[in-house]
């Protein structure tokens, strides 16, 4: 039988009309498949709303305070999923672009075909594919000595999002809003943007944390808000009714709690219904783009990826913990000198625009903004791409990544690759330290943000991890 849930816009017409004291059974007949909102299935603020309870729990959305003072209350992950090339973007190698064709480690060496340029007062040098990024130097920390385990996109894109290779294990959005909470409690907290594509969801689940910290997923393809939150409206009942039958589904819940112990996967179900009933108002009118002005939605552009940055602008307007932003397609293994220009040019309006919109409403000192990938490309021609039309190789030793926005010391370049950008010389950067640095922006000491599961206290950095502070303002 087709799952219906009457209290979030349901498409069964057939009402229940006599309530099944059973918990079980009752939610197996009410409960409806909700679309985009179905990842939100874990999500809740796990307050009872029972009409006979003595007291309300204390919800583990509400924001609460960090270890010590933040630096950022907000964080915006641009996740350039595919590995963009270091040495083509954030790294200069003259000396690559000088021994172009000879044998040099690792294979033929590949010179950029880009230019780079001295930008800001930092003199910071920035390629030619970012034009209107470049403008933001003096506020970006370009971390040019990072490095990864594996470079195998699925697994190294789950390392970046989870610091974890094997276990299943929380997402760092999990992990920022299992420790601060969120500012708005009718919307979920952690929201992942993606226009189309199927990303694994490890990247955004809460794995073993409570399900409330759970990302939601949402498909920001289609341009119209009812394509992109499906179901989000009930047309068979009247917000009072929808109240009524969530009460009394809180209501059951207790009721069972009472005789058994309770069911972790039940109670985040019944509270996704919460949430959603809540976000019938509060998430409309956050997707809804054109509430915005004409001048701000040309300024980002009319496309998937402009649409997606002006919504995590408009999400953080609303409270929104940590908002994560897909760019897929940076797998270049041929033809490098065209198509990363393509790739770097669907960001960088976007991008150059969101930073800009932050400092105008006053939030970029309290967001913090980060761009990069899974993994870098090696400096050499890929062997197996075209030999008219170079590309380059997956290649886990060195990377680049930037910070910018709350506490992020600007105009600062940290760690250095070789002459060639094969491997880190100076100050290398691991995932862990990658993600120790952001729980310290956001006021954690990454060695104390901790779950027990299982009977050990896991972390988000395991047992590394080591702070940049050089880059911290």
């Amino acid at each position: 039988m087709n799952e219906t849930n009457h209290a979030v816009g349901c498409t069964c017409q057939n009402r229940i009309t006599t309530p099944v004291l059973n918990r079980r059974e009752f939610l197996s007949r009410s409960a409806n498949g909700m679309g985009l909102l179905g990842l939100a299935a874990l999500l809740a603020d796990e307050r009872l709303l029972l009409p006979s309870a003595d007291a309300a729990v204390a919800s583990p959305l509400a924001p609460r305070k960090p270890h010590f003072a933040a630096k950022a209350k907000h964080v915006v992950q641009i996740f350039a999923q595919g590995a963009p090339s270091h040495v083509d973007t954030w790294d200069p190698k003259p000396a690559l672009k000088q021994n172009d064709g000879k044998e040099i480690t690792g294979g033929v060496a590949l010179g950029s075909p880009f230019k780079f340029t001295k930008r800001g007062k930092s003199g910071i040098e920035v390629s030619e594919v970012f034009e209107n990024i470049g403008q933001h130097i003096d506020d970006m920390a370009i971390i040019r000595s990072c490095w990864t385990d594996i470079p195998a996109h699925d697994v190294a894109s789950v390392m970046m999002n989870t610091g974890s290779l094997r276990l299943a294990k929380p997402s760092i959005g999990s992990w920022a809003l299992y420790g601060l909470g969120t500012e708005n409690q009718n919307i979920p907290g952690f929201i992942s943007l993606r226009a189309g594509g199927n990303p694994d969801p490890a990247n955004w689940r809460a794995a073993f944390l409570p399900g409330v910290y759970q990302g939601t997923s949402i498909n920001t393809q289609e341009k119209s808000l009812e394509k992109m939150l499906p179901n989000i409206h009930n047309t068979y009942m009247n917000a009072g009714e929808q109240r009524q039958q969530l009460d009394f589904v809180h209501a059951l819940s207790e009721l069972q709690d009472r005789r058994a112990r309770s069911n972790a996967q039940i109670e985040a179900r019944i509270e996704a219904y919460e949430m959603a009933f809540k976000m019938q108002t509060e998430a409309t009118d956050a997707f809804d783009l054109s509430k915005e002005p004409e001048n701000v939605r040309a300024m980002y552009g009319d496309t998937a990826t402009g649409r997606q940055l002006l919504l995590a602008r408009r999400l953080i307007e609303r409270g929104v913990r940590f908002v994560q932003v897909w760019h897929g397609g940076w797998d270049h293994h041929q033809d490098i000198a065209d198509a990363l220009p393509r790739r770097a040019a669907e960001i960088d309006k976007p991008l150059a625009a969101f930073m800009k919109d932050l400092k105008q409403r006053g939030l970029f000192d309290k967001t913090l903004v980060m761009w990069g990938g899974e993994f870098g490309r090696k400096p050499t021609r890929d062997r197996n791409g075209l030999a008219g039309n170079p590309g380059r190789d997956h290649h886990a030793r060195a990377f680049s990544t930037w910070l910018a926005g709350g506490g992020v010391k600007g105009g600062t370049v940290y760690g250095a690759t070789d002459e060639f950008g094969y491997e880190g010389v100076e100050n290398k950067v691991h995932i862990h330290d990658l993600h120790a640095t952001i729980l310290a922006l956001l006021g954690f000491d990454h060695t104390k943000l901790t779950y027990r599961f299982n009977g050990r206290d896991f972390r988000l950095t395991d047992n590394f991890g080591k702070v940049v502070k050089q880059v911290i303002a």
